[in-house]
């Protein structure tokens, strides 16, 4: 099994996600095309040893982090999650939508439970378990992590999965806490247009869930 904590830019794991990346490197030659590598806060900041949150999404979406290369930039769904670590202390600076603007992360990372672009947005299980070893040795190599936030079930599922846990035994459901492995896991609706616009997820219940983080994170200092 892999060591890696990322992908390599031609990864070829996953035949469909192969074919769409190479699809849109001819439609759309300037965008980053390639997995999306986890985000973490500059040197400056800390780097790696610095991360206790770890924020984990679903996949890329193919005209945000697919076209930047960064993570939610781009992506309808980074605009609630930039402003919300902004709000909350884990990130400072501007959100652009753009990965040279003056955004940074503190204290926390950003990753996806499938690094690759997916077509129609969705996933399927082969690639998500195709993509997991990524996510397992990227957890393993951070000796501060002590939170996780899970953006939707694809994701929350995965992790669980990653940490060997039954994911019967932690079902999904909005700003849930589980303890799983030697972390604290917070389970939230993805932060989606659709989500959105829906009513589903609302600015103040997405508050919610990182106000408990932040609490959580206070409360080990």
């Amino acid at each position: 099994m892999t060591q890696a904590t990322e992908p390599q830019r031609d990864c070829d794991l996953c035949e469909r996600l192969v074919e769409f990346r190479h699809t849109h490197r001819e439609l759309n030659p300037e965008f980053h095309n390639a997995p999306v590598p986890t985000w973490y806060p500059d040197a400056k900041l800390g780097g790696k040893n610095s991360v206790r949150l770890m924020v984990i999404g679903m996949a890329p979406g193919l005209k945000g982090a697919n076209r930047t290369g960064r993570p939610f930039t781009g992506d309808w769904a980074g605009d609630l999650l930039y402003s919300t670590l902004c709000e909350f202390g884990f990130a400072e600076g501007r959100y652009q939508a753009d990965p040279e603007d003056t955004l940074k992360l503190r204290d926390c990372a950003i990753t996806n439970a499938v690094r690759c672009v997916p077509p129609q947005n969705k996933p399927i299980g082969q690639e998500i378990n195709a993509c997991r070893p990524f996510l397992v040795n990227s957890l393993s190599r951070l000796k501060n992590l002590k939170l996780l936030i899970t953006l939707g079930k694809i994701s929350h599922d995965s992790t669980a999965r990653a940490l060997g846990v039954r994911v019967a035994s932690v079902p999904f459901g909005h700003n849930r806490q589980f303890e799983m492995d030697r972390y604290a896991v917070l389970s939230s609706y993805h932060c989606s247009r659709y989500n959105t616009n829906t009513g589903r997820l609302t600015e103040a219940m997405f508050h919610d869930v990182f106000r408990a983080a932040r609490k959580l994170i206070d409360q080990q200092e």
